[in-house]
């Protein structure tokens, strides 16, 4: 993915300047942090100024990105943010990302060629973006704040508690969704995620259907010469058209395969 911000500190303040606001995420972060420190003050940072460049700044928190194979206290420390999260009201937050996010899913599926397993993968891809299943994520659903960026890196670790960061791609959402873009995410794929997603009442159906989208983006995103492939290592890619096409054969309930590989 394109370099979206670029971050400076100053003493205890961070400060934001957006480099891309195609998907308001100056104003996604603004309002989402403005809409949770309000309510949960000490799960965020604190909004401190909105400027023109844009920019945003905000509070510097404590901890140490979450990275690797999380273990049992890290896994509760997130359950419990999450948990926090999705009890706000969504009030004051931006639209739901997701139509928008369908489409440039579709976008970027269809834009590359590959060769080999990549490009069977990619091609299954497209056909079942074409088939109407993702668009039934669009149906209503119980609503929640989403975070929408869960890069592991994104969760800060004090040795006790998480806290989040990162809110441009932040909207209204829902928890199978949101859960989907967590387990799905390149970054978390050391992780055994089997347990923590029983943990939340997800719509097992509506789970899959999102994690199916999610996986296709990952694809793309390290399509041929991409500079996510570059950043990831050897073999990555291949993994992932394997993973896109075992979630894509699977008729319902979770996908095959969920093991230490981060289910």
């Amino acid at each position: 993915m394109t370099q979206t911000h670029g971050v400076s500190i100053d003493g205890d303040v961070v400060t934001k300047v957006y480099v891309s606001t195609d998907r308001d995420e100056h104003l996604r972060e603004w309002a989402a942090l403005r809409a949770i420190s309000a309510r949960a003050p000490d799960l965020v940072p604190t909004p401190l100024e909105l400027d023109a460049r844009p920019a945003v700044s905000m509070s510097l928190v404590p901890g140490r990105p979450l990275d690797g194979a999380l273990g049992q206290a890290e896994l509760d420390a997130l359950e419990k943010a999450l948990r926090t999260l999705w009890s706000l009201p969504t009030d004051g937050v931006l639209g739901n990302p997701l139509p928008g996010f369908i489409a440039r899913v579709r976008e970027a599926a269809g834009s590359f060629t590959a060769t080999g397993l990549i490009e069977d993968a990619r091609l299954a891809g497209v056909e079942w973006l074409a088939d109407g299943e993702v668009d039934k994520l669009l149906r209503p659903a119980d609503s929640v704040i989403g975070h929408g960026d869960p890069n592991l890196a994104n969760y800060l670790w004090d040795g006790e508690r998480v806290r989040i960061v990162d809110f441009e791609d932040a909207g209204v959402s829902d928890v199978a969704v949101e859960l989907a873009n967590l387990v799905e995410h390149l970054a978390g794929r050391r992780t055994e995620w089997t347990g923590f997603i029983a943990r939340f009442a997800a719509d097992p159906q509506r789970l899959l259907t999102a994690r199916r989208l999610w996986s296709i983006f990952c694809l793309a995103l390290l399509r041929p010469g991409g500079s996510s492939l570059l950043r990831n290592p050897p073999g990555t890619a291949d993994e992932q058209a394997r993973r896109v096409l075992r979630m894509l054969a699977r008729p319902g309930g979770l996908p095959a395969g969920c093991g230490r590989r981060g289910c």
